[in-house]
């Protein structure tokens, strides 16, 4: 797991390791871009990556499409809505698309 307070070295970071992530979650208010403008970018860098957003506005995770039609189901997986316990944020993580089978993760990799 990887942590980023700025979006642009997040971006920058997926961009060298994409192929060790199959998860990314970004808040959607962030101030460079927004998170669905982040997903977009994470999306066109590796396809088969699941995509969660999360907010602490009150967005169920139905209205996400009404509210931002060109965001679709291909490029955002799921919402989160903040605060969130940690049971909620297990079951939600586990109801996300499966990772193929034939994408391995190097546990070992330097990331730093």
């Amino acid at each position: 797991m990887k942590t980023f307070t700025d979006a642009s070295l997040a971006l920058m970071h997926f961009h060298q390791y994409y192929e060790c992530y199959d998860l990314v979650i970004s808040d959607i208010m962030m101030p460079e871009i927004t998170g669905f403008e982040l997903a977009a970018k994470i999306k066109e860098i590796n396809p088969t990556v699941s995509v969660l957003l999360m907010s602490a506005s009150n967005v169920s995770n139905s209205e996400v499409p009404k509210e931002l039609p060109s965001i679709t189901t291909a490029i955002v997986h799921g919402f989160i809505q903040k605060p969130i316990s940690y049971e909620q944020f297990i079951r939600i993580i586990g109801n996300r698309p499966a990772m193929p089978k034939e994408k391995v993760v190097k546990e070992d990799r330097d990331w730093e």
